[in-house]
């Protein structure tokens, strides 16, 4: 299975408000390890604009996914995402991000991994504990006995989330949508 292509028949997650509180919300006084070794602390991103992407879960090569993923509304296409960050990376950098960063329950280990092989030029914040997920109220599912993110994206500026982006789908063709929002809506 090539997991950086998506079917054609994936079927489109529901606009179904599960984010709608997170626009104006202030990030948590909470500090998540990074792929890179780091911890970062979220209401301590830095000034500027942060874009910060959840997704569920990276699928690793000769790793079986969760029965029935493609079925999951918004489930598959984690890894096609990433690699549209990573390939707009400059740009984003370009258009007013300050950092780029990716979020998931996976832990850290699972995650480098995904980083490693998938050349990201970022670094990847695991929630492994749901300390985020839950101090954000951020939207989820559960698939084979695991609580995962629903994708969404937020950019965080100044430490208060100043726009969010949720549902995505398609998820390979959204970091050149938050790229486009970047250029449309320019910082001060």
């Amino acid at each position: 299975m090539d997991l950086s292509r998506l079917p054609d028949d994936l079927p489109a997650p529901a606009a179904d408000g599960a984010a709608d509180h997170l626009a104006g919300a202030r990030l948590p006084a909470l500090g998540l390890p990074a792929t890179d070794g780091s911890t970062v602390t979220l209401d301590t991103l830095g000034p500027g604009r942060t874009v910060l992407y959840a997704y569920p879960l990276t699928g690793r090569p000769g790793t079986d996914l969760p029965d029935d993923w493609d079925a999951i509304p918004g489930a598959r296409g984690c890894t096609a995402e990433a690699c549209a960050f990573r390939d707009h990376h400059a740009d984003l950098l370009a258009a007013g991000a300050a950092a780029v960063y990716g979020l998931s329950t996976q832990d850290t280990a699972y995650q480098r991994e995904a980083v490693e092989r998938l050349h990201l030029p970022f670094a990847m914040l695991s929630d492994a504990a749901l300390a985020v997920t839950r101090a954000m109220d951020l939207p989820t599912f559960d698939a084979a006995g695991r609580t995962l993110l629903r994708r969404l994206t937020m950019v965080v500026r100044d430490g208060v989330v100043e726009k969010v982006f949720y549902p995505v789908f398609p998820p390979d063709r959204h970091a050149a949508e938050v790229l486009a929002w970047l250029v449309r809506t320019p910082g001060s």
